[in-house]
């Protein structure tokens, strides 16, 4: 795998990748990996860059990229029905709330 270094990198800048990562709960390295995953296989990116990007090959960068909302759907798709015989989350969520 090849490594990559950025020079001289404006302080503020820096500190605003740090607090990005912090916020999607990722390393400042995982953040730019994501960062640079996001811009290879952007849409319109140009064919060939796309496929500079062996299959596979980002495995272990990819925890945390997904949106709530991707995860959300990728839920409701797997399990679009509830589980039979359990509690909503809303029902114990009240009942905890009324308890107090």
């Amino acid at each position: 795998m090849t490594h990559l270094s950025i020079k001289d990198v404006p302080d503020d800048w820096a500190e605003a990748l740090r607090q990005r990562a912090a916020r999607n709960h990722r390393s400042l390295q995982g953040e730019l990996m994501a960062l640079l995953e996001q811009a290879v296989h952007e849409v319109g990116a140009r064919p060939a860059l796309r496929r500079a990007v062996p299959a596979g090959s980002l495995g272990s960068v990819r925890r945390g990229w997904k949106t709530i909302e991707q995860v959300s759907a990728e839920l409701r798709a797997r399990h679009p029905q509830p589980i039979a015989g359990q509690a909503s989350s809303l029902a114990l969520i009240r009942e905890d709330r009324d308890s107090r």
